[in-house]
């Protein structure tokens, strides 16, 4: 990393801008940065590390950027910082911008621009620079990438800001292990650590999910097993486990099979008793039953003798219900004939009620005749029911003909009233229409002066308006000449200083043996110097750019001027001298009278609209009424003839109907005494039938009687039983014969009657015993069962545990192999007796590299009595690699860094700081650190030994580094030619270049 050009502006305690060639300071290989306390020397350095980093070192960092601004700087100065630098072969251009309160532009107070950042690229083909990004995110990442360094590793390694040398020196062995790291990318040996300690976590995840397998099969097997099978407290992942649940389980499988053939052999004896304990229990079952089967058939046959007096009734009375059965048709004959003829003689009692007093006891002859006449006299009422039907369609006409003489009086009421105010409104109509027409006429004429009144308006108020533009486009136009002028008078004046100091600028680029451009000499023994005000081209360009652009924004005003004056010329000839608001307040009035025109001149067409319907219900009304006239007169002669014809029907109904009140309620009663007579004959003829039929019954009841054996009807009515009772008798006594006969088998059967001369049978006591041997043999089959099933379950598991340890071998091995790796590279393995990482043990490499680098600077500056080695001891608990320790050649002793004084703690320091440089510029992978920074520490050398400190620090340009030495120190002063002076006033600092060109 090489930086060119460092451009300020309002940064820190630098109000003005200012710019700082690093180029020109770095042609001398050591540069000295002065300046009094509080002058801003370190800020020099803040601003580069917040150009690359958009913070400054430190606690200096505050407020995100808000105080980095000068007090100094003039309001509208933004803060700007742009560091020009080359890295890792790039020439790159930062450009960072923090966030600050400006100005408003329109109004009072300030208001917040956000923080602006800007990275460009120069392209050595087109000789141009290119923009990459304007991203803060974008470009940060670029920067750390590029320069491998965090802003904290960077100020330790090329800034170490006040006094923080000995920051590495004493720094423990992790820090240090984290800034190496960075420096010499040894990201790849981590990602191994890293890599090798995945592995081991998921090859021993897998052993031990392995392990937690086999323990689970062995535990089945163990409960299956019972007592059978002890095992030993193992966790997952330990040594043995496999071989140890092997071993236990096939100690259970013996003793399993063991308790299997004793099962066994106990069933067998149960399975013997049983079989005779059950050969007992049907012994004494059957010897019970037989016994209980005797005692039954007594029983029954002491029922039968008991019975024997109900069985001799019963035949009795089947008997005389058989005798019976011959009656029975007469009988249902006669309840037929006594029910028909009782049923005949209430309907014609029925009958008779309803007939009139003088018909209630005539006979059948006489009620038919009764009935003829009815009929007679009803035929005879058929046209008097014509009659009644054509006089109500008289009164229905007659009514209607009243309904339309009202209607008729209805329209020629409402005619007359209509036609009386026809002359009236047909007048006003047609006065509404003329007043239309008119105002019509009146809205085209003010619709033409409408739109010339509001041109001439609009123009007056251009007018107007134009005239304030006027004004002030003139005072920006005598504004922008004004500073036009002074641009150009600002650019003459800086072109006459720089030819007035062309002299230095020339002399800038001459060098020994190389003509010069003025006088031709190769020898330039008194080239003159710059000064402090020197007007370099760059400056003078901008001056100019500055004095052409006010140029180009006078022209412009000049221009906007023009166009404005001619506008207003153009809106007064068509507006006049007119006011605006009296051309407003004519063109409201026009607007006004126009409205009220257009709103008369509307109702135009409704009132047209309306007289011609007018004209359409007076035709309407007058031949309504000549309508209802007519029919008027048409109506009288028809009234007069309905009244004629009902006149005569009413006489014809009176005769008919009688003392009824209708026509239609005589024929109703006729209709009904006739229906009753019928009936009431009908009813007697019946009843006097069923009594014949009666009396001819009682006869054959009683021959079929007595030919039956029964003194009377009644008797053998009783003796009769219906088909149910008759079964019912048949079956008991068919069950009593049944019952006798089996009751005598029985007790005639050997077996039984042998069987009830022998004691009585324990059935409970052979059955207890038959359930005792059952209850053994499921006992002794239960438990030869289990004994199998845990045979079984045994061989299942011990044969799924021997392939789980044999899939699980080959994985233990590479878990062995790979934890082996793993412990070795974290420096947990007790193989690694220093307990140093694999990442350590890299950086060990490059740091012992870098001692070497340091020592040889250091023996210089220590006059050949100090040498830094590398240790690679254990400090304490933690672990080795990383450590630094200081020879002392006076003592012959090695001691800790930490016991150095002041002056040899800063000069180790810095000898170890440039060897780090040295060496992370000779790494392959390394970012090269071209220009390095010291920020203080030179007053506590002495002189002979700031002086060798120097002849170090010069040395550097042998390898085409530079050094900037950040100091107050005086002697510094006369020792560096090559300086950078920073001058405080009250407002700002500035800088002045000393001894370069």
């Amino acid at each position: 990393m090489r930086l060119h050009r460092l451009d300020l502006a309002a940064f820190g305690p630098f109000g003005a801008p200012l710019t700082v060639d690093f180029d020109a300071l770095s042609a001398a290989g050591l540069f000295l940065l002065h300046g009094p306390t509080g002058a801003g020397k370190t800020s020099i350095l803040d601003a580069v590390c917040y150009a690359l980093y958009g913070s400054v070192p430190g606690a200096r960092q505050n407020g995100q950027g808000m105080t980095l601004r000068s007090d100094h700087a003039a309001p509208g100065v933004r803060t700007e910082v742009t560091l020009d630098l080359t890295v890792a072969g790039r020439r790159l251009e930062i450009t960072r911008q923090p966030p600050w309160q400006r100005p408003k532009k329109r109004g009072t107070g300030t208001t917040l621009d956000k923080a602006q950042t800007w990275l460009r690229e120069y392209d050595p083909a087109a000789r141009s620079w290119k923009d990459l990004s304007r991203s803060h995110q974008e470009i940060g990442e670029e920067i750390t990438q590029l320069l491998g360094m965090s802003r904290e590793q960077f100020c330790q390694v090329v800034l170490l800001p006040q006094g923080d040398f000995a920051r590495f020196l004493r720094a423990d062995a992790e820090a240090r292990g984290r800034l190496l790291g960075r420096l010499f990318d040894t990201r790849r040996f981590a990602d191994v650590e890293k890599h090798l300690a995945e592995r081991r976590r998921a090859t021993e995840s897998r052993v031990r999910d392995g392990d937690a397998d086999l323990l689970a099969d062995a535990h089945r097997m163990q409960q299956a097993a019972g007592e059978a099978m002890p095992l030993d407290d193992l966790a997952p992942g330990e040594p043995g486990l496999a071989e140890s649940v092997l071993a236990a389980a096939a100690v259970a499988r013996s003793t399993a099979r063991e308790q299997l053939t004793a099962a066994r052999c106990r069933l067998t004896a149960a399975e013997s008793a049983q079989a005779a304990a059950d050969r007992t229990l049907d012994e004494v079952r059957e010897r019970d039953r037989l016994q209980r089967r005797f005692a039954e058939a007594r029983e029954r046959a002491a029922r039968l003798a008991e019975e024997t007096g109900a069985r001799q009734e019963a035949q009795t009375l089947l008997d005389r219900s058989r005798r019976a059965e011959a009656v029975a048709p007469a009988l249902e004959l006669r309840e037929s004939a006594d029910a028909e003829h009782r049923e005949a003689a209430d309907a014609e009692a029925r009958t008779r009620a309803s007939l009139p007093e003088a018909h209630r006891e005539a006979g059948a002859a006489g009620l038919t005749a009764a009935a003829r006449r009815a009929a007679e006299e009803l035929g005879g009422l058929e046209s008097a029911r014509r009659a009644e039907r054509r006089l109500a369609e008289l009164l229905d006409e007659r009514a209607g003909l009243d309904r339309q003489e009202r209607a008729d009086d209805d329209v020629l009421d409402e005619s007359d009233a209509w036609l009386t105010g026809w002359e009236e409104t047909r007048d006003g109509l047609q006065a509404r229409i003329e007043s239309a027409r008119e105002a019509a006429t009146r809205a085209g004429e003010l619709a033409v002066r409408h739109d010339p009144a509001h041109q001439r308006l609009n123009a007056a108020r251009l007018r107007d308006r134009l005239a304030g533009d006027t004004d002030r486009a003139a005072e920006q136009a005598r504004t922008a000449r004004e500073r036009a002028l002074a641009a150009k008078q600002h650019w003459l004046d800086l072109k006459e200083q720089r030819l007035a100091g062309i002299a230095a600028e020339l002399a800038a680029h001459l060098t020994d043996g190389t003509p010069c451009t003025v006088c031709g000499a190769v020898e330039h023994p008194a080239p003159a110097r710059k000064d402090a005000g020197h007007v370099d081209r760059e400056t003078e360009e901008r001056a100019l750019a500055a004095h052409q652009d006010a140029e180009e924004r006078r022209a412009e005003h000049e221009r906007r001027l023009g166009a404005v004056r001619e506008a207003l010329a153009a809106a007064g000839a068509e507006a006049g001298d007119a006011p605006a608001d009296r051309l407003a307040r004519e063109v409201e009035e026009l607007e006004e009278r126009y409205a009220r025109a257009r709103d008369e001149a509307s109702v135009l067409h409704s009132a047209q609209e309306r007289l011609r319907q007018a004209e359409h219900e007076h035709e309407r009304r007058l031949t309504a009424q000549r309508e209802a006239a007519v029919r008027t007169a048409a109506r009288a002669g028809v009234r007069e003839r309905l009244g004629r014809e009902q006149a005569a029907l009413e006489e014809e109904l009176a005769k008919a109907r009688g003392a009824a009140d209708s026509v239609a309620a005589r024929a109703s009663q006729l209709e009904y005494d006739a229906a009753r007579f019928t009936d009431a004959a009908d009813a007697v003829r019946l009843a006097e039938g069923t009594a014949q039929r009666l009396k001819l019954a009682d006869a054959r009841l009683a021959d079929a009687a007595f030919k039956a054996g029964f003194d009377t009807p009644r008797a053998a009515a009783g003796a009769l039983l219906d088909a149910a009772a008759g079964r019912a008798l048949q079956h008991r006594l068919d069950a009593w014969q049944q019952e006798e006969a089996a009751v005598r088998a029985v007790l005639t059967e050997p077996d039984t009657a042998a069987a009830a001369q022998q004691p009585p049978a324990d059935l409970a006591a052979a059955q207890r015993t038959a359930e005792d041997a059952d209850r053994r043999t499921r006992e002794a089959a239960s438990a030869r069962d289990a004994a199998a099933r845990r045979c079984a379950e045994l061989d299942r598991l011990s044969a799924r545990a021997t392939a789980s340890a044999r899939r699980l071998a080959p994985l233990r091995d590479a878990y062995d192999r790979v934890a082996r790796m793993a412990g070795l590279a974290a420096g947990t393995s007790a193989a690694n007796d220093r307990r140093m990482r694999l990442e350590s043990y890299v950086l060990a490499a490059r740091l012992e590299q870098v001692a070497a680098a340091a020592t040889a600077r250091l023996h210089r500056m220590s006059s050949g009595r100090y040498t830094l080695v590398h240790s690679d001891d254990r400090t304490g608990r933690g672990r080795s690699g990383l450590g630094l320790h200081v020879v002392d050649a006076w003592t012959g002793r090695e001691r800790d860094t930490a016991t150095l004084s002041g002056g040899e703690t800063f000069f180790a320091s810095l000898a170890l700081a440039l060897g780090l440089a040295d060496v992370v510029t000779d790494e392959a992978g390394g970012v090269r650190l071209d220009t390095l920074f010291i920020d203080e520490g030179f007053g506590s050398l002495d002189d002979q030994t700031l002086d060798e400190v120097l002849d170090v620090l010069d040395s550097l340009r042998e390898r085409d580094r530079s050094v900037g030495i950040v100091s107050h120190v005086p002697d510094l002063r006369r020792r560096i030619h090559a300086q950078l002076a920073v001058v405080k006033g009250r407002s700002g600092s500035t800088v002045r270049v000393h001894g370069v060109g």
